[in-house]
């Protein structure tokens, strides 16, 4: 996985064609959170500090891929990055590959940066249209990949464009680099114990990495909607939870798995539910083992807690991707908070930790430890696939180190 990056390319009087990741909530037209947009910012100037001419590009939300949709607009984008780099960044047009965006690239001089315009606005991006992609490829002489969060989908920019470029450099950005270094290179032979937590919704999201690290954890710790999957295919009652049942099988086997391992697959022994799935109505109840008819597991209760907190601070390696419960709701918080205070625990006792992005990476901000572990990715989907050892296409198309 070790790749050429940016910084070991001539920039110098090049067009760079770099795909970043601003998909960034918005309201009104307002940035909320601008975190992706500074955290591709080295990797941004590395370009136009050595005379390159950058060309940015992005998705955001969801449009239609039908044309420009004012409310998925990167213009705020564009004017919240001008602000950060002290120059101006222009959209050239509503239409990211439009003859004005190819003009635009044409008239560039060292050090400007032009953004396009959202890549979904072409059905192209969603698509993989190999025209598409040669349309963008026509614009730049280089070709930059970082955008982590994205690099698990099989988008136009993430693999036909950099298939359009073959024989032209095409290199990690230093967001992406750090990225492969903690989750590839640090978790090939991870210090001991090595302890995985997994949680969130769904067992079909998940599943591949359950397999995965099966044969290589010490310790693997399933929390989360998708425990009851689990807890079904050991026959136990689990009420009104979410259960998977076209995957309850996959969880049996997943146990038969661990059961011939060395990995203790732990799973909660207790669990805070509700008649309701709401954030203050419903009744509210404690149960072990056994959920009563009419209730759902919304967090993993007090045992399960301890538990699962005392294997986490002995641990030396941590992987997290998925909440414990329903953790924006604060009656179903306390879980997600203790595993994610364990782990800050873990990392200042010296333990390599490493947290998911998505949902687990809003958990540590709010539990105010994302200072407290050794890496939070910025890749949700991205960095499961990465734990799994998936092959990430868009990866495997850089140039190697």
């Amino acid at each position: 996985m070790a790749k050429r990056t940016i910084e070991q390319v001539d920039v110098k009087h090049k067009r760079v064609l770099m795909r970043v990741d601003f998909n960034v909530p918005i309201d009104n037209g307002r940035i909320t959170d601008d975190t992706r947009i500074k955290a591709a910012l080295p990797s941004i100037r590395s370009v136009i500090d050595r005379g390159g001419r950058l060309i940015l590009m992005s998705h955001l939300g969801r449009p239609e891929g039908e044309g420009f949709e004012a409310k998925h607009s990167l213009r705020p984008v564009a004017e919240r990055l001008s602000e950060l780099l002290g120059r101006p960044v222009t959209v050239p047009s509503e239409n990211p590959a439009s003859s004005e965006s190819e003009k635009a690239a044409d008239a560039m001089e060292d050090g400007d940066v032009v953004l396009l315009e959202n890549l979904r606005f072409s059905k192209g991006e969603k698509n993989g249209d190999p025209a598409f992609a040669a349309t963008l490829a026509s614009m730049g002489e280089i070709y930059v990949n970082d955008a982590f969060g994205t690099s698990h989908r099989d988008d136009a920019s993430m693999v036909a464009l950099p298939q359009a470029m073959e024989g032209r450099p095409r290199v990690a950005g230093l967001l992406l680099e750090k990225e492969l270094d903690f989750l590839a290179r640090k978790l090939a032979d991870p210090e001991r114990p090595y302890v995985a937590v997994l949680g969130g919704a769904k067992v079909s999201d998940k599943i591949g990495a359950v397999e995965h690290l099966i044969p290589r954890t010490d310790h693997l710790l399933i929390g989360g909607a998708m425990a009851y999957t689990f807890l079904k295919a050991l026959g136990k009652n689990v009420g009104d939870s979410r259960v998977e049942a076209d995957r309850v099988a996959d969880a049996k086997r997943m146990l038969e798995l661990a059961a011939h391992k060395s990995c203790d697959l732990h799973l909660p022994i207790d669990h805070v539910c509700s008649t309701q799935f709401a954030s203050s109505s419903g009744d509210v109840k404690v149960f072990k083992d056994q959920i009563e008819p009419g209730f759902m597991g919304l967090d993993i209760g007090p045992e399960s807690q301890t538990r699962f907190a005392g294997v986490i601070e002995n641990a030396r390696t941590v992987v997290w991707n998925g909440p414990m419960g329903v953790f924006e709701w604060p009656p179903f918080a306390v879980g997600t908070g203790s595993v994610a205070r364990a782990i800050a625990k873990a990392t200042d006792a010296g333990a390599l930790t490493i947290v998911g992005g998505g949902d687990t990476a809003s958990a540590v901000a709010a539990f105010g430890i994302a200072d407290r572990v050794s890496h939070v990715s910025t890749g949700g989907g991205a960095s499961l696939a990465m734990i799994a050892a998936e092959t990430l296409e868009s990866v495997e198309l850089l140039d190697d180190a």
